[in-house]
Order: structure tokens, then sequence, then C-alpha cells
């Protein structure tokens, strides 16, 4: 008897750290300010944003994503799609979306989570509209799914942003009355403090973005993201890492770290930002690193050999 009970100790543990993320939580919802599974547990999502799509095509591939998940152990990937610069979705639209769907067609295949992610700074509403009702349409029957309405408002006030993302939210809900929908805040995702006084009403599943950069976000913003969410507000950091918010500079271990901790408390889901071979210390990968995964330590920056290690880390103790 001893011996079974081992035994099946053991082949739980092995599937538990095994299953495909979506195989084991299945569709997402939100109680409360907690992101919950099909089983209404707590899920803390973990993983890594692409870079820009018009600026760093050549990650987009379906190998880059089934590395992501089998070797960094992502959980969750976001596909961030360059809307306003040159040959971004506003220019070439065509291109633009087969790079986004590449991504979000293998995160299905592989059983993750995928963030389609509106990457612009400027509401741009009936152009969002049209994008966000074709992916609604195309993928909203997959539990998979999370919607990122606007990715860092900068200038915009949060009336013109809970405007907006109101309207991506019914379009949305008229096609998929269930997936995931993140919601952005003023001043680059930093003031969750407005959403939290004025929420968006009338619909479920609704989320609010908060980004940080540890060498520059510090306890202030956690003390005002651990206010949003008492007064009732759901976060997701969908976008984050560890140095200055310029993205570049070295990168503040005792911060980032305590960035960690907070999220962990809080079972926060988490998203790492990015990958991408630019100059610069947030860009996870060096010049060498292949276009579909497979990447050495020497293909790793600094940042990328650290995150890849919190997401191991992450997934073992799942």
């Amino acid at each position: 008897m001893k011996l079974l009970s081992i035994t099946f100790i053991f082949l739980c543990t092995f599937y538990y750290s095994n299953a495909q993320p979506v195989k084991l939580h299945g569709q997402l919802k939100v109680v409360g300010t907690q992101l919950t599974d099909q089983n209404n547990l707590p899920v803390m999502l973990n993983g890594m944003s692409f870079g820009w799509s018009c600026f760093h095509p050549r990650f987009y591939t379906a190998s880059t994503v089934r590395w992501l998940y089998k070797d960094w152990k992502c959980s969750v990937v976001r596909a961030a799609l360059g809307v306003e610069p040159d040959k971004g979705y506003l220019k070439d639209s065509a291109v633009q979306k087969k790079l986004i769907k590449t991504v979000i067609d293998q995160a299905i295949i592989d059983g993750i989570y995928v963030i389609i992610d509106w990457h612009s700074h400027n509401i741009k509403l009936p152009e969002a509209n049209e994008f966000f009702k074709e992916m609604a349409t195309q993928y909203g029957k997959y539990p998979n799914i999370i919607y990122e309405l606007f990715n860092e408002p900068d200038n915009e006030t949060w009336p013109e942003i809970k405007k907006y993302s109101t309207e991506l939210i019914s379009t949305i809900r008229a096609i998929d009355s269930n997936n995931i929908i993140l919601v952005g805040s003023p001043h680059w995702d930093q003031d969750v403090n407005l959403p939290a006084e004025d929420p968006i009403t009338g619909y479920k599943n609704l989320m609010y973005t908060m980004h940080f950069y540890a060498g520059t976000h510090k306890q202030i913003l956690r003390d005002r993201t651990d206010a949003a969410i008492a007064k009732g507000l759901p976060i997701f950091v969908s976008e984050s890492a560890g140095m200055k918010a310029t993205g570049d500079g070295p990168i503040d271990y005792a911060e980032w770290n305590k960035w960690i901790k907070w999220m962990e408390i809080n079972k926060i889901s988490w998203v790492t930002w990015s990958v991408s071979d630019k100059d610069e210390t947030c860009s996870v990968l060096n010049k060498s690193a292949s276009d579909f995964g497979g990447w050495k330590t020497d293909d790793l920056k600094e940042s990328g050999i650290k995150t890849r290690e919190l997401l191991r880390s992450k997934a073992a103790k799942k």
C-alpha cells in the first residue's frame, strides 16, 4: 500500500510538472482580483513577450514559441503587434498579422496561453476594433487567448482610455464571451489607481495591466498597486524587466527580486520584455541567436540568462 501511495504521488507530480498549461488550467477567469483556472484555483502565468513585430520579425516563428515553452518553461507568451512604426500594422497589416498569427497558432498547438498585444502608445480605435474583431472571430473559441487592448497609454487620460477600451471590449464580447481581456492605464501602465477609482463595469474577466522596470520603478509603484488591488482591481503584469524603463542600463537585481517576491505573494502573473536582439539590456538575445530557438548560453544576454532561470524555477515549483 505504501509503495502504491508513493507511485501515485510520483505520477501526479510528473503529470502536473509536464502537462501543457492550457490542459492543466483550461478556461481562465477572474474571481475577485485573482486570475483562476477551470477548477477555481489561483493561476500565476509566467512567460516572455516577443519584441515589436515590426522591428524583430525574425523571432516570430513557430520554433521560437516551442523553444520558449519547452526550454524556458513559459506558460504564456505575448505577441507584440507593432502598430504605428514603419513596416507596422498601419503600413502593412498583412505581414504583421501573419507574424502574430504564427505565434498564436503555435501557442495553441503547444497548449500555452498567448497574449494578443495591440502594441501602441496611442488610441487608434477604428484600426484596433477591426483587428480585435478578426482575432476574436478566428481565435475566440480557444481558451489559450488573452487580449491586450493597449500596450502602454502615455499621455491619454483614464476617461479616454476607458471609453476606447469599452468599445473594444464590446466588440470582442459580441464574439468571445469568456477569454481574459487586459486593459491599460495611464502613464505607461503606472497609474493603476485611476481605474481602481473608476473601473469598467458590465463585463466579466477583465484585468488591468501594470508594467514595471525594476531599475526605475520601486516601492512607490508596488504600494500604489497594492492599494488598487485592495479596491478590487485585478492586476496582470504584461511587461516587466530588471533594468531602467529605457530598457537599458545595468540590471537592478535587488529590486527585481523584490518585484518577483511581491508578485509571488500576490499571485500576479508576469511577462518579461523581450525576445529580441536589439543592442539594449532588456533584449534577451545576442545577434548570434537563431530565429528558431535552440539557444545556447552564449546566445543569451544577462537579462536572458536571469529570466530563463526565473521561468524554469517557477515551473519546477508548480
